[in-house]
């Protein structure tokens, strides 16, 4: 049985450029090694519009509308499919998920059969921050087209409503999808191509990070910490509360992720997608195409849980490979960049009734 692979395409997109070779690529190892599979493209552009009052949840909204009208023939008569995603593509088909299937019982198969995301900004993106008229010049944010202030809202590292979807992935999500027979993948990398550089946003150039999304920012492997105040009590007429305990430590389900070799956001030249040549076995894309088959191969718990060990001793290797980095130039001095391991960590303030506390001291 062939494999059914949709390729989900964002803003203002009407054709397969945005995706480069990629999907040539496969289709020609695919056939080399034996493997069937049948492409199928959403284009979400047809559903929805991108002004700024759209919200991503709107977006997963137009997502089931599209699997409906793309798929809908094929996922009644019980064929599933599997997913590739490139940057806010990942948040989204998560979001379509919770929205539609998380209330589903584990032992209810979801039509997705496996979610793939290419540098997905999963907890949000440095960028965000900056505005929207500022990330109008950026070409290597969304391939060039500008997003809502909507999207924006919720890229913005540490937002209410990624918090909502992040949590609810750690206390429950990643397994019961995983229950469900889909399997989630991140493919992310953390070069950053210099032609793209923005020097007015040093966020750009971050170590850590593929240009736009931190690889942390990528892993869905993190964990929820709770931490409560004492409630105020009196002491020499003052009121007083020093002690912060943790009341909850959840960690989320291991998802597999690896870190791609050389890998950039986006850009024909580094691009995870669009750097890919077409011809089977060329070394420009290989460790993007050969992770996507192996993803698309596995059917069962124990072939991902192997999966994800070989992917974090892949990642380990890479970022010993890729740890320092000398950016040649012609007659100037050349720059020296280390990139370290980073990790990512999130505070949200609330009062003891759930509201914000903007004015506190970290």
């Amino acid at each position: 049985m062939s494999t059914l692979l949709v390729f989900v395409h964002g803003w203002s997109v009407t054709n397969t450029n945005t995706y480069g070779g990629l999907p040539d690529r496969l289709r020609n190892e695919a056939k080399a090694a034996g493997l069937g599979i049948e492409f199928r493209h959403v284009y979400l552009g047809r559903y929805i519009s991108f002004h700024d009052e759209v919200t991503l949840a709107d977006v997963a909204r137009a997502f089931d509308a599209a699997v409906n009208d793309t798929l809908g023939a094929e996922v009644a008569a019980g064929k599933r499919f599997a997913c590739i995603t490139h940057s806010t593509g990942g948040p989204v088909v998560r979001e379509w998920w919770s929205r539609y299937w998380s209330k589903q019982s584990a032992s209810v198969e979801c039509p997705m059969s496996h979610l793939i995301m290419l540098a997905p900004a999963n907890f949000g993106s440095a960028l965000a921050q900056i505005g929207k008229a500022r990330l109008g010049r950026l070409k290597s944010w969304f391939n060039g087209v500008e997003p809502g202030t909507g999207i924006l809202d919720w890229l913005e590292l540490g937002s209410r409503s990624a918090w909502a979807l992040n949590t609810e992935w750690i206390r429950s999500g990643a397994r019961k999808m995983i229950n469900q027979g889909a399997y989630p993948f991140v493919l992310t990398g953390q070069t950053i191509d210099r032609k793209f550089y923005d020097h007015l946003n040093s966020y750009t150039g971050e170590t850590g990070s593929d240009g736009v999304v931190r690889v942390a920012a990528a892993n869905m492997n993190a964990r929820y910490i709770r931490f409560e105040q004492e409630a105020p009590r009196t002491s020499k007429e003052k009121m007083i509360a020093p002690i912060l305990e943790p009341t909850a430590i959840q960690t989320a389900h291991t998802t597999a992720m690896r870190i791609v070799r050389g890998a950039a956001h986006s850009g024909s030249d580094k691009g995870i997608m669009r750097s890919v040549f077409r011809p089977a076995d060329h070394a420009r894309g290989k460790d993007v195409t050969d992770s996507i088959l192996q993803c698309l191969a596995i059917t069962d718990k124990d072939a991902y849980k192997a999966l994800t060990t070989d992917h974090a001793q892949q990642s380990t290797a890479v970022q010993k490979e890729e740890q320092i980095e000398v950016e040649e130039r012609l007659l100037l001095r050349d720059p020296v960049f280390v990139h370290d391991r980073y990790s990512m960590v999130i505070f949200r303030i609330t009062d003891d009734q759930g509201y914000p506390v903007n004015d506190f001291d970290l």
